[in-house]
């Protein structure tokens, strides 16, 4: 729930009396006035909209794995998979721009937002790991050993009272646009296409073998399959941001750490 109730007065002067209008609203103190929707459904838990696109998020997780295998015969289990993840991807950068500019706060959705964002990112970087192997692996392995170790210290640092120290800054913005992005470019590529399509990927030795070799034939979507190469060079870029974000935090924490503070 949130933390501030308001409460909006307006008055007119109708046949000579005096008629006041009243509407209660949840949202927080700074909220902007009520625009069309808010006006025509006043009776609609605005306030609760953040929280909803949090739940639909965590909701589109089994969905995601269940449709990631099943049916078998899907043609277009690519694009419905990048589109699932795309539209979660939105609604974790929409809830946070609607939280703000209604300036409301729900310790439960505090909560529950990053642990959100965080199953969601993992879950398809596990499956594509399965798909792709190691090339796809080891950036996935270091991208969520950094989710654990920062998740781990903020925990730490918050008993200490020093929270502040570790808050999310830019790199770390960057560096969650750029997983998503990756992940629902790669999500594009159909199974059947391999990293043999990947001109770069023989170079990698053992890496770079991995998915079906070259485009298997009647692979449904083939034309995405030029897609593979930059997801997989974004979600390098992104394991690398990973490690330099995270290496701010821990030596913004560091004094702490070592008893210096």
């Amino acid at each position: 729930a949130p933390s501030t109730t308001t409460t909006a007065l307006s008055a007119s002067v109708s046949g000579g009396g005096d008629v006041e209008e009243v509407t209660d609203s949840k949202l927080g103190p700074n909220a902007p006035p009520p625009g069309l929707l808010r006006r025509l459904l006043p009776g609609f838990p605005w306030h609760q909209v953040p929280n909803y696109l949090t739940y639909i998020r965590c909701l589109s997780i089994p969905i995601f794995m269940v449709l990631c295998y099943f049916p078998v015969s899907f043609p277009n289990r690519a694009p419905v998979l990048s589109l699932i993840f795309a539209l979660a991807s939105i609604t974790d950068w929409f809830d946070g721009f609607l939280a703000r500019r209604w300036d409301i706060t729900s310790p439960f959705g505090a909560f529950l937002d990053p642990v959100a964002d965080k199953l969601m990112v993992s879950t398809a970087l596990i499956l594509l790991a399965g798909r792709y192997g190691g090339i796809v692996a080891i950036p996935s392995a270091i991208i969520m050993a950094r989710e654990v170790g920062v998740s781990a210290l903020r925990e730490w640092m918050a008993q200490q009272g020093k929270r502040d120290s570790v808050k999310v800054g830019m790199q770390g913005k960057v560096k969650a646009a750029l997983t998503m992005i990756s992940l629902t470019v790669m999500l594009l590529v159909p199974e059947g296409v391999g990293l043999g399509t990947v001109s770069w990927a023989k170079f990698l030795g053992p890496l770079g073998v991995g998915g079906a070799g070259n485009i298997a034939e009647g692979v449904a979507n083939a034309g995405w399959s030029f897609m593979l190469g930059p997801s997989l060079l974004m979600l390098f870029v992104s394991a690398f941001i990973t490690v330099t974000s995270g290496s701010v935090y821990f030596r913004a924490a560091l004094p702490v750490l070592l008893g210096k503070e």
